[in-house]
C-alpha cells in the first residue's frame, strides 16, 4: 500500500524523465491511495497543464481508494504545513503536498513523490532518494 501525490500523477501524465521508475512502482502495488485534497490539486494542475484526460485516465486505472478530508485530517494537514511549509521548513511543502503528507502519515506506508520536498520530512518514500 502506497500514497501517491500530485506530483507523481502529472509527471506521469505528462510523461516527464523521471515517470518510469514511478510506473514501476504503481504496476507492482496492489493499493494505492489519495488524499481527497491531493485529488483536488491534481485536477487543478491538469487542467492548467492541459493534462486532464490522461490525468483522469491515469487516476481511474490506479488509484484503489480516495481518502475524505475529515476535520481530522484537515488538522492533520494544516500541522504538517506548520511542521515542513513553506516559511516554517527547507521542505516547502505546499497546501496539496500536506494532505498526501498527512495521508501516507496516518495510513503509515510510503508516499510516491517526484522531487526533493518530502525527502526533507520524515516521511517514507516509495523510491528511495
Amino acid at each position: 500500500m502506497i500514497v501517491i501525490d500530485s506530483s507523481a500523477i502529472i509527471a506521469i501524465a505528462a510523461n516527464e524523465p523521471m515517470a518510469r521508475d514511478r510506473e514501476k512502482v504503481l504496476a507492482t502495488e496492489k493499493v494505492v491511495l489519495i488524499s481527497a485534497g491531493t485529488f483536488a490539486e491534481v485536477l487543478i494542475v491538469s487542467a492548467r497543464r492541459k493534462l486532464v484526460q490522461d490525468v483522469s485516465d491515469l487516476l481511474n486505472s490506479v488509484i484503489t481508494k480516495t481518502i475524505d478530508v475529515t476535520p481530522f485530517r484537515a488538522q492533520r494537514a494544516a500541522a504538517a504545513y506548520s511542521r515542513w511549509g513553506k516559511g516554517f521548513h527547507p521542505a516547502s511543502l505546499n497546501f496539496g503536498d500536506c494532505f498526501a503528507y498527512a495521508t501516507a502519515q496516518e495510513f503509515d506506508c510510503p508516499l510516491l513523490f517526484i522531487g526533493d520536498d518530502f525527502a526533507r520530512t520524515d516521511i517514507k518514500p516509495a523510491i528511495a532518494a
